[in-house]
């Protein structure tokens, strides 16, 4: 892993959308777009916050998510409505650009026809992740295995509600051109220390990454 360490949770999401535009700029000019898979909570709403004031060509990018929670479209918990709060709004995107999990359908069929939608353009360019408490990142938790030749997996029986997601297999997260992890809070402190000491979270599955983390978060 590649550990960057930095002051605070705002110095993590300044980094993250320096390291975003650096790889859209090289993505663009090496094959004419750039494919983002955004990831949910906090830490990323700041860095998308700081991404919307950007002057950017948006119409090259295009926008995927990492997981979605099974819950109505408009539920303030999902991340694609929190993206939109915090880009989308602000920033001129096509609709067709922003490729949304549709999880209000419910897992399986969700999971089957994010697939079918993101398998032609893999892989993606650049992935956002974060890291929960109990080490999991997307909604790929400790304990539960899957298909591995799946792109998209249907969760079940999640340690935190709501227990039924949609998240992007550990194949085609790896897959990715570059996997930029962004991790802030002492309550992630015992997961970084785990991740440290080369145990077996979900997050460590993922070699090669990158990993902005700061300093409430490190743990020596």
């Amino acid at each position: 892993m590649n550990w960057q360490l930095v002051a605070d949770a705002e110095a993590v999401a300044a980094e993250a959308v320096q390291q975003i535009l650096t790889c859209a700029g090289e993505s663009i000019a090496r094959h004419g777009s750039f494919s983002l898979v955004l990831a949910g909570g906090g830490t990323p709403a700041r860095a998308y916050r700081l991404l919307a004031e950007q002057d950017q060509d948006w119409r090259s990018w295009q926008f995927y998510f990492g997981d979605e929670r099974c819950l109505p479209v408009d539920h303030p918990q999902r991340n694609s409505v929190m993206a939109a709060q915090n880009l989308f709004r602000h920033i001129p995107v096509k609709e067709t650009r922003v490729h949304v999990i549709p999880a209000e359908a419910g897992a399986e069929v969700a999971a089957a026809a994010y697939a079918r939608e993101i398998e032609p353009v893999l892989p993606f360019d650049l992935v956002l992740l974060g890291l929960g408490e109990d080490g999991h990142t997307a909604s790929l938790f400790p304990g539960q295995k899957h298909p591995q030749d799946k792109t998209v997996v249907a969760v079940h029986h999640a340690p935190k509600p709501p227990p039924d997601r949609v998240s992007l297999n550990y194949n085609t997260l790896a897959s990715a051109g570059k996997r930029l992890f962004l991790v802030s809070g002492k309550g992630k402190a015992d997961a970084v220390r785990q991740w440290r000491q080369g145990e077996d979270i979900p997050a460590a599955r993922l070699p090669d990454s990158d990993v902005l983390v700061d300093k409430a978060a490190w743990s020596e």
